[in-house]
């Protein structure tokens, strides 16, 4: 089973996860960031892996560490998780409507960290979360990972929607572009490796 438990530890968290990308869509996530839980579960429902994660971190001085260093350590555990590569589909392109939200989200498995995110219109907070803080964790994500990140905001009213459609839309396009292929004969690419 392609799996990975990582640990980090600085002067702002302590974070501990463990991931497995043939999984189930089972999750255990405790952040102490009540917004940032509920979407990394829907994340991981919708992206069909199983993830466990703790983090302790400065929430007295407010939420960004905890955020940002929660995508470093889920980047860096899908990226371990993922082993040579080898028989991967490596490419994803996901639409995901929410109510009113609609998002695009493309994935390159490339081992070259890309980030492009255009998502105009959120709300400062969703409930006490800093909304600036979703473009945080997918930048730490997308370059801890060395994945080519691509989200796009079509549409949208509501902030909590438009989050959430990015979010599953985000597990979906993982789980396709991390999925076994058995017509893929090695590393997908010309240059023999990512």
């Amino acid at each position: 089973m392609r799996s990975a438990t990582i640990s980090r530890k600085t002067a702002e968290t302590a974070i501990s996860a463990e991931i497995s990308l043939d999984g189930k869509g089972h999750s255990q996530v405790k952040t102490g960031i009540g917004f940032l839980d509920h979407m990394l579960t829907l994340m991981t429902k919708h992206g069909l892996f199983d993830l466990t994660m703790n983090c302790d971190g400065d929430l007295d001085v407010d939420q960004h560490h905890s955020v940002e260093d929660t995508g470093i350590v889920l980047g860096q555990a899908f990226e371990e998780s993922l082993g040579d590569k080898a028989g991967i589909t490596r490419y994803a392109t996901v639409t995901t409507p929410m109510d009113e939200a609609l998002s695009f989200i493309s994935v390159d498995i490339s081992g070259r960290p890309y980030f492009v995110y255009h998502v105009d219109g959120l709300k400062d907070k969703v409930g006490s979360f800093d909304t600036e803080l979703v473009e945080e964790f997918f930048r730490a994500f997308a370059n801890h990972a060395s994945i080519t990140l691509h989200m796009n905001l079509a549409y949208g009213a509501n902030s909590h929607h438009i989050i959430e459609s990015m979010f599953k839309g985000f597990g979906r396009a993982l789980d396709q572009a991390a999925s076994l292929n058995d017509r893929i004969d090695g590393i997908p690419s010309t240059k023999g490796s990512l």
